[in-house]
């Protein structure tokens, strides 16, 4: 698993495969969470664009996906 993507069509990819990965019961929540948190620190910029994610990557992911991601990434702000 790369950290930095320059494609945005790459980056949904690998956030959609980690989401789907956990929901097949493959990883934990909590390695779901950690490797989201990496991969969106990494590639802020491209992912969220004025506070809402960008809308090539929300395509790809889909309705569910994108809202699990959003939970991950607000909860970890209010930790932080």
């Amino acid at each position: 698993m790369r950290a930095v993507y320059r494609n945005p069509r790459e980056l949904a990819t690998c956030l959609k495969d980690i989401v789907d990965t956990y929901y097949d019961d493959l990883i934990s929540y909590e390695k779901m969470e950690e490797k989201i948190l990496k991969i969106v620190e990494a590639n802020k910029d491209a992912i969220y664009k004025e506070k809402s994610m960008s809308t090539k990557i929300a395509n790809v992911l889909g309705n569910k996906r994108e809202a699990i991601i959003d939970e991950i990434v607000e909860k970890n702000k209010k930790e932080a």
